[in-house]
């Protein structure tokens, strides 16, 4: 190992290697897992995600969704025979919470899913466009956001769901009979989720075209496709991922007071919300439909929001910690 002694105050390790630094990958899970609420939430998701899938090693959805023959097995408190109870036709209510987990987060995992693409792409493109000759787009486009933000989102909701999702049909789903009103929910809050990002998405847009890297782009001669979805994607994703995390959480609150209000998912197939509905006109004499369930939803949602505030702090390049 070399040293330089000319000074003794000043010695140089010619050996020792230079440090290298962290990719920006590297610096945001570092901060996420510095996140405390971040990482109590994923360990809370983790016990939901346990529950709703070792659960179907001990129940059978069938059993799940089968009425009781028994009139005796109908609302029974909890008990060593039905741990959270039974429903108004005698369903087991821990089994039904276990495979109504499953479809309320396919519903808002699918239906946050639409509404991202939907958002990013409609953004994307409105923004792209402010300034050139297809300007019309972007004016067209915004217009149509503000009016579908105009409306109040329950009310909207509410319309949709009672034109599409009063079906009784089933279909059959990679082996699993659900209501056809699945889909119809999940299209519902996919097509009325989406206004906000797509605002968000075009004001970081308007930034980054004008950026050096993408003058650079556009000089070299790249085709406006390649610039949107190489370039200017890419400075996108932050804020993105932190509203698909976020509108998770909020999609299994609307799928809850959609089906509470009766114009959600609709019978047999269960979901947290229609459980919670039968106890609406009972809630003091049958507790055990609605504690379940409701609790179940706070904390989902909760988890989901701890970790969505996680990601904002970790992926803000402003951030120091």
């Amino acid at each position: 190992m070399a040293t330089a002694t000319k000074n003794p105050g000043y010695v140089v390790n010619l050996g020792e290697a230079k440090k290298e630094a962290d990719s920006p990958l590297k610096i945001a899970v570092r901060r996420f897992f510095k996140h405390r609420m971040a990482v109590t939430g994923l360990f809370l998701l983790a016990f939901i995600f346990l529950y709703i899938t070792v659960g179907t090693l001990f129940f059978s959805e069938s059993y799940a969704n089968s009425p009781s023959s028994v009139r005796t097995d109908y609302f029974q408190a909890p008990s060593e025979r039905f741990i959270l109870g039974t429903d108004q036709v005698g369903r087991d209510v821990l089994a039904r919470t276990i495979y109504g987990g499953q479809i309320s987060l396919m519903i808002a995992v699918t239906s946050i899913t639409i509404a991202i693409s939907l958002g990013t792409l409609i953004g994307l493109v409105s923004g792209y466009t402010v300034g050139t000759r297809y300007s019309w787009i972007d004016a067209i486009l915004m217009r149509i956001v503000e009016a579908l933000l105009s409306f109040p989102t329950l009310i909207l909701l509410l319309i949709l769901s009672q034109s599409f999702a009063r079906s009784t049909a089933t279909i059959n789903l990679l082996g699993r009979e659900l209501s056809a009103t699945v889909l119809a929910i999940v299209a519902v809050i996919g097509l009325t989720g989406w206004m906000g990002l797509s605002r968000i998405v075009r004001s970081l847009v308007l930034s980054l075209k004008e950026q050096e890297f993408v003058v650079s782009a556009r000089a070299l001669g790249a085709s406006d496709i390649r610039i949107i979805f190489a370039h200017i994607l890419p400075n996108c994703i932050a804020p993105i991922v932190v509203s698909a995390t976020l509108g998770i959480g909020g999609a299994i609150l609307t799928e809850a007071y959609l089906s509470f209000l009766g114009f959600g998912v609709q019978q047999p197939t269960a979901t947290w919300g229609n459980i919670l509905e039968r106890a609406r006109d009972d809630i003091d004499r049958y507790w055990w439909l609605w504690m379940a369930p409701g609790f179940l939803i706070t904390m989902t949602v909760l988890a989901i929001n701890f970790i969505g505030d996680g990601l904002r702090d970790a992926l803000d390049p402003r951030s120091t910690k």
